[in-house]
């Protein structure tokens, strides 16, 4: 087993979006390619936004996408840890308490900006005597911020390249709320310590925590992982995602049609160098995943995309992969591969297939240019019913060519769409002995 670690964390309080899929994505690549450990860590400590449901869509949503985690870790059960962690930071000077109000700090933001100044945390709290401090707790909740050493804090990373940001141009982080929740900052990094993760890759906005992160990691003895920083996604014409990401949720997609290789197949390619093909399997789409492909431009997202290769992948699938889809069509099983044969090459969504079952079945609503009338009447004189066999339409449509003199697309394309409703669809010479009735044919006896 390779020594590298990855881990997806995300927070259970909404369902997953393409955005995370992202995350996801190449964290897990990387460890499969390596044959290393995925690790699924729910960042939980929220305990008012953090439900078992979203949990259980979490999981559900990744199992669909064949997305096998090889350990699920849970922070609400790591609080002892994070506390304990909190200690060693107050006992080493690195963390100290705080009481100003949102208000407060957001009257200090503004005169820094009117200023000219770069809106940073004064560390006014620093300076309060033990005598002020216990008269503010007596009024309110303290909150704990991290001393940041303010130094240039650099690091390779694995898309971005070389990093470097500059300490004192950040406030130091709050890592415990007034009300004592752990945030994610310091859980994040006790946990990567304690869990031996290896690489990080996570969105291009995680940039500046990252710089934080690792002077944490450092204060509390650990070595900083590889950290890698992916584009942020856009819709397709640049614009911000956010707003729609309640409509690119993955139980979304997979609700609308979209298959696991066509979504995988996307977001392992998109915003690289290397073209998105269909793979059909993790190891496919694992051989071929190379973080340095990928660039630091935003990435456009279009969800029509996901179709093609969703069309790809259905009409590459065998008749077995797709038989009880077919089966609970009520298509009879001796017509079952027959049927799958020749509706494969015209659906996009595996439920496209119940519209033309129903063709099969209960025949079409016959389309017939005013123009063509008497031509299509005479044709269907020459047409016996149901059942057909393979030669059926060669023999019908030969004998209409010899009585009307019609030929090409003026002989076939009336027919097609008085047989079936439609201009285009699967070779008719294959669809004619799926046809159970033929309503066109009715009325004209």
């Amino acid at each position: 087993m390779s020594s590298i670690v990855t881990r997806f964390a995300p927070s259970p309080t909404g369902f997953l979006h393409i955005g995370n899929l992202r995350t996801a994505l190449f964290n897990y690549l990387i460890a499969r390619k390596a044959g290393g450990t995925f690790v699924l860590r729910l960042d939980d400590t929220d305990p008012e936004r953090s439900t078992q449901g979203y949990i259980d869509a979490i999981q559900q949503d990744l199992e669909w996408l064949g997305l096998e985690w090889d350990r699920m870790e849970q922070q609400s059960r790591r609080l002892d840890r994070y506390h304990d962690a909190a200690a060693k930071l107050r006992a080493d000077g690195r963390f100290y308490e705080c009481f100003e109000s949102p208000a407060e700090l957001d009257l200090k933001r503004k005169k820094q900006l009117n200023m000219g100044r770069p809106p940073v945390y004064d560390r006014a709290a620093r300076a309060l005597s033990e005598e002020e401090k216990a008269k503010l707790r007596a009024e309110r909740d303290g909150y704990w911020r991290f001393l940041l050493d303010q130094n240039r804090i650099a690091w390779e990373d694995g898309i971005l390249g070389p990093l470097s940001i500059d300490a004192a141009s950040v406030s130091d982080p709050v890592l415990i709320r007034a009300d004592g929740q752990v945030l994610y900052t310091l859980a994040s990094v006790v946990d990567d310590m304690d869990m031996g993760i290896t690489h990080v890759v996570r969105g291009s906005d995680h940039v500046t925590n990252t710089a934080t992160q690792i002077q944490i990691i450092e204060a509390l003895g650990g070595t900083p992982c590889a950290f890698a920083h992916h584009s942020l996604l856009t819709g397709p014409q640049g614009e911000a995602l956010s707003k729609r990401l309640g409509v690119l949720s993955l139980r979304d997609l997979r609700e609308q049609g979209v298959t696991p290789a066509a979504l995988l197949s996307l977001m392992a390619r998109l915003g690289s160098s290397q073209p998105v093909e269909l793979r059909r399997s993790l190891d496919e789409i694992a051989d071929g995943f190379d973080l340095a492909q990928f660039g630091s431009a935003p990435t456009k997202f279009d969800a029509e995309d996901l179709w093609p290769l969703t069309r790809a992948d259905l009409q590459a699938r065998p008749y077995a992969d797709v038989a009880d889809t077919i089966a609970a069509l009520g298509v009879p099983e001796a017509l079952a591969p027959q049927f799958w044969d020749v509706a494969r090459e015209n659906i996009t969504r595996l439920d496209d297939l119940s519209g033309w079952w129903a063709l099969c079945r209960d025949g079409a609503e016959p389309d017939i240019a005013p123009e063509d009338a008497d031509f299509v009447a005479e044709a269907l004189r020459l047409l016996p019913p149901p059942p057909y066999g393979p030669t059926t339409w060669k023999d019908w449509t030969d004998a209409v060519k010899s009585a009307t003199g019609r030929k090409g697309k003026g002989l076939f394309m009336p027919l097609r769409k008085a047989l079936t409703g439609r201009p285009h669809g699967p070779d008719m010479g294959a669809l004619m002995p799926l046809l159970q009735r033929v309503p066109a044919l009715e009325r004209a006896q």
